[in-house]
């Protein structure tokens, strides 16, 4: 039944979640790490796909009646998918231990393996918090928005929000785009929380892989 929700509100990531399950049941390979690698990369990369098909041919009328769909549950699956992005992680740590023994081209896959999960990883995190931000002002109080742009824009569409999100996941800050209200506030601060975490994490994994190549 919960699933059958999922489905209803939220079909693109209902979409990558079977495709992700799928191809970890599929891939030749008696590695759970691998299987697990697999299956997230395949699941978050399809995502993105359906993501920026999305966008591209989105308009603000598209962008509000998304939003309306979206609503229910949108916090716990913000927060679910939040989490299943930092403990990927863990699974690339497990990956970087496994590649230290190899040479050639089997450690720069494994390499390449790392870097395709942690960005794939980055991106979903910038998504999933833009399609929230689109959530968050579309069923808001018309006369008390939570985001205040700075040109008087009152129908924003998905690029907006994606630009929105993707300052604060780079720079770890806001951008010209004003924060409004409590509930703003609160998001704004757990996405800077979540993307200070996972930029240190990039560093050290980068860090990690320049001395294993230069070692």
């Amino acid at each position: 039944m919960a699933f059958h929700r999922l489905t209803r509100t939220h079909p693109r990531l209902s979409i990558a979640i079977l495709a992700g399950l799928v191809g970890a049941w599929l891939i030749p390979t008696d590695d759970t790490v691998q299987r697990i690698l697999a299956g997230w990369n395949l699941g978050v990369w399809l995502y993105l796909v359906l993501v920026f098909w999305l966008t591209w041919r989105a308009n603000a009328d598209t962008v509000r009646k998304v939003a309306c769909v979206e609503d229910e549950n949108a916090g716990l699956v913000l927060f679910t998918v939040c989490f299943a992005a930092i403990a990927s992680l863990a699974a690339v740590t497990l990956q970087l231990a496994a590649s230290r023994g190899l040479q050639g081209n089997d450690q720069a896959l494994h390499y390449l393996y790392t870097a395709l999960t942690v960005a794939g990883s980055w991106l979903l995190i910038g998504c999933i918090f833009s399609l929230h931000y689109a959530r968050l002002f579309y069923t808001s109080d018309p006369h008390a928005l939570p985001l205040r742009f700075p040109d008087g824009e009152r129908a924003p569409d998905y690029w907006d929000f994606l630009y929105f999100s993707f300052t604060l996941s780079v720079a770890v800050q806001t951008s010209d785009i004003g924060v409004a209200g409590r509930g703003m506030r609160r998001v704004v601060l757990a996405h800077s929380l979540v993307c200070f975490v996972y930029n240190t994490a990039i560093l050290g994994f980068t860090i990690n892989i320049a001395a294993g190549l230069l070692g």
